[in-house]
């Protein structure tokens, strides 16, 4: 499968908006799209996964380095509406400890 990437800029803020799967396929994709998003300082890059069903290492990965680069240049990086799925990866790596996720876990395939 594919993934979709919209990205609408609003004032201060990027909404990513995912559709379909983060995979190593897919992957660099994503980090060459988000990780530009995240180099202006009070920049807040908000990605919403309500649409994402699948994730690997890979997109760990990605997530990581756009965390990175936030805390190097003084932005933030928001995840929001998390399948449960997906959501179980951020919560047995421990990233869910350093990664702004809102809490507000979707349903989805188990």
């Amino acid at each position: 499968m594919e993934l979709k990437i919209d990205v609408v800029e609003q004032e201060m803020k990027s909404v990513v908006q995912l559709t379909g799967e983060i995979d190593a396929y897919t992957a660099p994709r994503l980090k060459s799209t988000i990780l530009p998003l995240t180099e202006e300082s009070g920049h807040t890059v908000e990605v919403n996964m309500e649409d994402v069903n699948y994730m690997d290492s890979t997109g760990l990965g990605v997530f990581i380095s756009a965390l990175k680069s936030t805390k190097e240049t003084g932005s933030h990086l928001k995840l929001v509406n998390l399948q449960s799925r997906v959501a179980r990866l951020f919560n047995i790596t421990g990233l869910d400890e350093v990664i702004d996720i809102d809490t507000a876990i979707r349903g989805g395939n188990e």
